[in-house]
């Protein structure tokens, strides 16, 4: 029996995992289907940014490595600032939020800008495009920058100076980005990034960890904590019914951007 597209996808991304490599012949072979269809499935994967397409199959994408803010910036997934919109509906007049860096993380900043508040709130950050992104809440709003080492390719501050700043607080909420989500955890590829985010989940309330659909099933360099740690996760295309699953066995919310409206798992 021929697997249907979205299975197929699946095992040549488990594929991926224990083969650096995989050649369209081979899983043409392998799967029972023209090789033009392997390539369209290749494309698709690597669309999503899932894989890096070569001459002839496929790659993984390194463990240890993304491209800069700025580059994931302007290859985002269609629909990323909706991720933005529902983290910023959970912040309340008066709360303190901890805003950590990233360029999915980021989206949250101009939707904060738009939301009026009775009360004053408070927003801690390492990133500077959330800075930048809440310049007009500075009238009303306190909107604090840690200080630390700052990493151009990140725009955003770093070490052991912005991780005591951080502990210096607490806060009602945190809302973190991850380079990968999977059933061990969630993880990032800089591990300068995973001392700010576990700073942040230590001195909050609660964590809201902000990913589009391209993270799921993906593992990186630095483990940051497991899923059981998260009160939730905001993406923007609901994943597959085994992530729901495992997601629910965990207790983890799940906020998802579904036909054109929220759908909360």
């Amino acid at each position: 029996m021929r697997l249907g597209k979205k299975e197929r996808q699946k095992r040549i991304l488990q594929e991926l995992q224990v083969h650096p490599h995989v050649r369209v012949a081979t899983l043409a072979e392998r799967f029972d289907v023209a090789t033009e269809t392997i390539r369209r499935d290749l494309d698709a994967l690597s669309g999503d940014g899932l894989i890096t397409r070569e001459f002839g199959g496929a790659s993984a994408r390194p463990m240890g490595h993304q491209p800069d803010f700025a580059e994931r910036q302007s290859t985002a997934v269609a629909g990323v600032e909706r991720i933005g919109m529902m983290a910023a509906d959970m912040v309340r007049s008066g709360d303190v939020a901890m805003i950590d860096a990233g360029s999915t993380v980021a989206q949250i900043a101009p939707f904060l800008t738009a939301r009026a508040a009775t009360l004053p709130r408070t927003f801690l950050t390492n990133c500077y495009a959330v800075v930048q992104g809440m310049a007009e809440l500075a009238d009303h709003d306190d909107v604090l920058l840690c200080p630390g080492q700052y990493n151009r390719r990140e725009n955003a501050v770093y070490g052991s100076d912005a991780v005591e700043y951080l502990r210096r607080f607490h806060a009602n909420i945190a809302f973190i980005g991850a380079s990968g989500v999977s059933r061990h955890g969630f993880s990032d590829v800089n591990r300068d990034a995973v001392a700010i985010k576990r700073a942040m989940m230590e001195r909050s309330d609660e964590t809201w960890l902000m990913v589009d659909h391209t993270k799921f099933d993906q593992r990186y360099l630095e483990n940051v904590a497991p899923l059981e740690d998260l009160a939730g996760i905001i993406t923007d295309r609901m994943p597959s019914p085994e992530i729901v699953m495992q997601l629910d066995r965990a207790g983890i919310r799940l906020l998802a951007w579904q036909e054109d409206k929220i759908a909360t798992v």
